[in-house]
């Protein structure tokens, strides 16, 4: 990679996160956007980029993501639906090419980031949690990654302090009222038009509850972030999941 300039393309660059993340390298100092690639473009070498910040939808984006690695090209993911499986078999793919840093981001806010270390913190606390999350009705994928992150995040904390499942009376649900279940963690969804992306982790005890709330207003709040990473990844080899992880968070 150039010591002084990142080359950066952008895949899904005409979606509303990618569009944001082009403008956002556009003016980041020390980075060059050289390539944008929509649904249907040939990728090739992408441009001769350093650094492919990816953001398109999750039917795309393993495929998308290992015609980068392939070709030794740093991959910054904020696209969602990265099941363990596939993780796998990025994992797998990677096992070949050294020196290759992918991140997997649920979300790029400083905020979101934040709100899931401090999720993580109060989890052994309480006896009771739910995570509700609310975006805007164009989003395709329910729970958000954020919300799954979160929630897999406070199972394993509340496993970790040997806590048992939260307590719940209910046994008629024949709709879903209740919500999924991520690692014993209900988890809610709300699709509403003036959303952008916000979520909430409310946890529960004897006489005292406490609400972690995050709001994202606008899409600039998640750039940042995306420029952290791609500023990161060569020096991260390997799958990271999770830009805490570059934050030391």
């Amino acid at each position: 990679m150039s010591e002084s300039i990142v080359r950066v393309s952008v895949v899904g660059a005409s979606g509303r996160m990618g569009s944001a993340a082009c403008r956002a390298v556009e003016g980041a100092e020390g980075m060059e956007l050289v390539g944008r690639f929509d649904a249907g473009d040939d990728l090739g070498d992408l441009a001769g980029a350093d650094v492919v910040v990816e953001f398109s939808v999750p039917e795309a984006s393993p495929a998308n993501v290992a015609h980068c690695v392939e070709r030794g090209i740093h991959v910054v993911v904020g696209t969602t639906g990265w099941t363990p499986e596939r993780l796998a078999s990025l994992e797998e793919q990677m096992s070949r090419h050294d020196g290759v840093g992918v991140l997997i981001a649920p979300n790029f806010a400083i905020g979101a980031i934040l709100m899931m270390s401090f999720a993580r913190q109060a989890a052994r606390f309480y006896e009771s949690v739910e995570v509700v999350e609310l975006h805007h009705p164009d989003k395709v994928d329910a729970p958000s990654g954020t919300a799954a992150r979160t929630a897999e995040i406070i199972g394993a904390a509340r496993d970790e302090a040997g806590l048992p499942a939260s307590p719940d009376a209910t046994t008629q649900d024949p709709d879903g009222a209740r919500g999924a279940q991520v690692h014993g963690v209900s988890v809610h969804s709300v699709r509403l038009r003036g959303m952008v992306a916000h979520q909430e982790v409310l946890f529960g005890g004897e006489g005292e509850t406490l609400t972690v709330r995050h709001d994202s207003f606008d899409r600039t709040s998640f750039m940042p972030g995306v420029l952290e990473g791609v500023r990161g990844v060569a020096s991260h080899p390997g799958v990271t999941v999770g830009l805490e992880n570059y934050l030391q968070m």
